[in-house]
């Protein structure tokens, strides 16, 4: 995150340092390990009141799954919990008692998937981020809220720990259990600000979109994907690269182990393209490095032997043709028309974002932006729109970006008649 700069480096640091951190306001509470102490917090949580503060720890980079290893919630009257949900049969009892409840979280889309896993589903949501890239602050991270709009500094230091390490630290916990200790204050500020500023029926709609979002699913060959891929242009070093891939993502799902914690992408794009002729060999290479290099240098190697042993008509040819436009900088080459309607399209609506104070992104997704500009497929004005809502766009965006993009293929506009 960014912020603005204050003064000197140095009396910045001072002045954090002086700053004294939120606390925790009834001490940290005890870990929620076994079903009775489920339903217990769920009895808390019935007779409770207002909305829920929401947050997941998951262990990015450190597990091949995405599950959530912690869990934590604030609600008005029953306090803050941490639940364990790998030591508990399942949250059932919560759930049952919070159906209908606002759920407040900060970058929903971080822990919605893993939050459904645990059967846990919100039917009404307020995205405190989400809700500060709509007013347009600076740092929309968690901490730099709770600053700007509650004057409260929010200690800092483990988002990106091991959540699947037994026993978590008391310093991991006090950390989690801060996430949501000052959630439900910051919901109720930053609604008062959309309020003020006409936006609320904008973050309305924008929260309702959340409840169905979904991550989006992987299209493709997973192994093409491979950092570094693009530069080999040879079958069967390519073949090389799938079956590296291949070994090390079904290694990672047994052990669940990220991936890259095994060997990293520069590790397989390096043997494959060294060819070594022996496991010495293949340990030999400088890149060829990682938690697991060494230690399963035979399936490493067993790939290797795989793709060189492959028949001619089994190696895998170059990426398939993308459905996607271009990258922009080629269309005035490419395709001439889509490049003024885009640049027009751009323009408007980096005036409506910054009359609005809205951030560009916000106001419509970029590649959807790109996707009508390069090909659009009715200059009908009600196709158009229903276009855009099929797309996942909200009215509010439809509204502002529909007459934009009509005016852009139409050709009435400056950029056009240039």
């Amino acid at each position: 995150m960014s912020g603005e700069s204050v003064g000197s480096e140095s009396e910045t640091e001072t002045q954090e340092v002086l700053r004294p951190p939120t606390q925790l306001r009834e001490g940290l509470p005890h870990v929620i390990a076994s079903d009775e102490q489920v339903i217990e917090y769920a009895g808390a949580l019935s007779s409770a009141q207002g909305p829920l503060a929401v947050d997941a720890e998951r262990a990015s980079g450190y597990t091949y799954s995405q599950r959530a290893y912690l869990i934590q919630l604030r609600r008005e009257g029953a306090g803050s919990a941490l639940i364990d949900p790998i030591a508990v049969s399942n949250l059932d009892p919560i759930a049952q008692v919070i159906s209908g409840t606002e759920w407040i979280l900060h970058a929903a889309t971080q822990d919605l998937e893993c939050l459904r896993e645990l059967n846990l589903h919100p039917q009404a949501l307020f995205d405190t981020e989400l809700a500060g890239r709509l007013l347009g602050r600076e740092r929309v991270g968690l901490a730099g809220l709770i600053e700007s709009e509650l004057g409260e500094y929010l200690e800092k230091g483990h988002g990106a720990a091991n959540w699947s390490m037994r026993p978590l630290t008391i310093d991991m916990l006090r950390y989690a259990a801060l996430d949501v200790e000052l959630l439900i204050e910051l919901r109720n500020s930053l609604e008062q600000s959309l309020r003020e500023e006409g936006k609320w029926q904008i973050a309305q709609q924008e929260f309702a979109a959340l409840l169905t979002w979904r991550p989006r699913e992987p299209t493709g060959e997973a192994w093409r994907k491979t950092s570094g891929i693009h530069a080999i242009r040879t079958p069967r070093i390519r073949a090389a690269v799938r079956e590296l891939w291949i070994s090390r993502d079904d290694l990672a799902r047994r052990k669940d182990v990220a991936p890259g914690r095994l060997i990293p992408d520069r590790a397989i794009i390096a043997a494959a393209q060294s060819n070594p002729i022996s496991m010495t060999a293949l340990l030999n290479i400088k890149e060829f490095n990682g938690r697991g290099a060494k230690k399963y240098e035979r399936v490493w190697w067993q790939a290797i032997e795989r793709a060189r042993a492959l028949p001619e008509s089994q190696l895998p040819g170059a990426p398939p043709r993308s459905d996607s436009p271009p990258p922009p900088r080629t269309w005035a080459d490419k395709n001439p028309q889509a490049h003024v309607r885009l640049e027009f399209a751009r323009k408007a609506l980096t005036g409506v974002s910054e009359e609005m104070n809205i951030p560009l992104e916000n106001m419509l997704q970029p590649e959807l932006l790109r996707r009508i500009c390069w090909n659009p497929q009715s200059s009908d004005e009600e196709n158009l729109r229903m276009t855009l809502s099929q797309s996942g766009a909200r009215p509010w965006q439809i509204d502002i970006c529909a007459p934009i993009f009509m005016e852009a293929i139409s050709g009435n506009n400056d950029s056009a008649n240039a």
